[in-house]
């Protein structure tokens, strides 16, 4: 089964770094990356960056496309309004498989500000132990979302949990979907 993660970093780096340390992971094996992307904003840009990992992914299950209408829902209605209405129609049928709904588009857009960034991952086949190992002393990554049952979800926020600090209200481990 793919699984669709989206992770939020504190800073602007944090989602490259992650990347790469995914690349290693999938070179190595411990996980099967389908499709990735990343959003940063730095501090004092007007806006975010952003960058499908076409590096990452082998043949990407989703396509550019997807990515560029999902950011664009995400970050763009506010400035586009009903420009993107009919695309929005279209890229509902897409989203609803992954779970990608109003609520997660609103989500998102309220947590990646300036000075964050967010991984965007669909992955299968990760080695838990392994991945989480690899981000050990890594900035610690909040879960935004995960298309998993809860129970997955729970097991894999708890997973990223055990060796980290504690967060505060929304971090791992808080329920938050």
């Amino acid at each position: 089964m793919d699984t669709l993660t989206i992770w939020l970093f504190r800073s602007a780096e944090g989602a490259d770094g992650a990347a790469e340390t995914v690349k290693r992971l999938a070179k190595n094996q411990l996980i099967s990356v389908h499709d990735a992307a990343t959003v940063s904003w730095p501090e004092g840009a007007s806006k975010p960056k952003l960058r499908q990992l076409r590096d990452l992914a082998g043949r990407g299950a989703l396509s550019g496309a997807f990515w560029g209408l999902l950011f664009g829902l995400i970050f763009l209605v506010p400035l586009l309004g009903a420009a993107l209405g009919a695309a929005a129609g279209a890229v509902g049928g897409l989203t609803s498989d992954y779970g990608i709904d109003d609520d997660l588009i609103k989500q998102v857009r309220g947590e990646v500000t300036e000075g964050t960034s967010a991984l965007f991952l669909l992955t299968s086949g990760a080695v838990i132990d392994k991945v989480r190992d690899a981000f050990a002393g890594d900035e610690a990554p909040e879960l935004l979302f995960t298309n998993l049952d809860t129970e997955q979800e729970n097991a894999l926020r708890e997973s990223f949990a055990t060796e980290q600090e504690p967060q505060t209200a929304g971090a791992p481990g808080t329920g938050r979907k």
